[in-house]
């Protein structure tokens, strides 16, 4: 392993000043370096070698539209539990009825809510930034033979299946794609939430829809007077609003929800697929995938998105700890074979 020699002050932002000048040179170094061994004898490192750095921290990434998404988000399901329960479930004169659906639908939405706090609030699987140091690689005490990549953005050591994020300006592990309606990536550890959020935002859409059509139905053999507490063209134009929300809602998340669980029993993320870089890697059986995806065997847990939570606080100096040591200029770094 050649010894460092320029130290990338801005991990953000690439080399120094000093390694842009070589960089053709340093590209074609490392062309050289990279041929000289077998094809067979490039074996990337494990993910499980480097963890995540912020694993049980809490986790916010600082994007603008992100964070406007987000807040869309909530305020879109605010509004349905406002039309369901003040417009069609109140005025009801089933007492019944209204406290079935009341209830179905409440505990719905607080879930997908709950969900959507956890994908955006959860380390997606973050690798620690500035790592490609020679001190830390040699820690890992890798293989001979064995190749380490280096990302050029964030100056991180990539495990296998890891992939940079330009908006979380991180490399996630198993990274599937950047949500915006989330404000997070979509990775190893938040995966699951992600999927419960889809899961349970096409639940309530589908259960608004349903609602609203029966509303209808209900009023117009009625008197509109007497179903709604709101005037007649009020009424009218919420729930209109609120079945245009459902439909659209419902066909967006039950595609991403099928997606995922995809995904998922494959053994392939979105970027794996769109890179073409599958089948590099020995798959695992779907069930096997289901299990590490949710958190364990089959159980009530896997609708849980409360499962695995922690309120440990850990020292801020630990949530993100940037090993000491000068950053390897090359990008790909072998283990020499004796």
């Amino acid at each position: 392993m050649k010894s460092p020699v320029h130290r990338c002050r801005d991990p953000e932002h690439g080399r120094g000043e000093h390694g842009r000048g070589d960089h053709g040179r340093a590209e074609s170094r490392q062309e050289s370096r990279a041929g000289y061994l077998q094809a067979e004898q490039r074996i990337p490192i494990s993910k499980d070698i480097i963890t995540s750095s912020s694993a049980s921290a809490m986790w916010f990434i600082r994007d603008a539209c992100g964070i406007v998404c987000a807040v869309i988000t909530w305020m879109l399901v605010l509004y349905a539990e406002f039309v369901v329960v003040f417009v069609m479930l109140l005025p009801s004169k089933n007492l019944t009825y209204s406290l079935i659906n009341g209830v179905v639908f409440n505990s719905l939405a607080f879930l997908a809510l709950a969900s959507h706090f956890r994908a955006m609030c959860t380390d997606p699987g973050a690798v620690p930034k500035g790592n490609a140091t020679k001190e830390y690689i040699e820690s890992l005490q890798l293989k001979p033979g064995q190749v380490v990549y280096k990302c050029p953005k964030c100056c991180s050591i990539k495990p296998d299946r890891a992939h940079h994020c330009s908006v979380c300006k991180r490399c996630i592990r198993k990274m599937d794609h950047h949500c915006p309606w989330v404000n997070n990536c979509v990775g190893e550890n938040n995966q699951k939430y992600f999927v419960l959020f889809t899961m349970y935002i096409a639940l309530i859409s589908l259960h608004s829809l349903t609602m609203v059509v029966f509303h209808f139905l209900y009023c117009f053999e009625d008197d509109w007077t007497k179903c709604s507490s709101f005037s007649p063209p009020a009424t009218v134009i919420l729930l209109i609003l609120l079945c245009f929300e459902a439909l659209l809602f419902l066909i967006f998340t039950s595609v991403m929800f099928g997606t995922q669980v995809h995904s998922i029993c494959t053994d392939e993320t979105g970027i794996e697929r769109l890179k073409g870089e599958t089948g590099k890697w020995d798959k695992v059986p779907c069930w096997e995938a289901m299990q590490a995806a949710c958190g364990g065997p089959f159980s009530l847990s896997w609708c849980s998105p409360f499962s695995g939570l922690r309120c440990e606080r850990r020292p801020l100096e630990v949530l993100e700890e940037v090993p000491q040591g000068e950053i390897i200029e090359e990008d790909i770094i072998e283990i020499p074979l004796y």
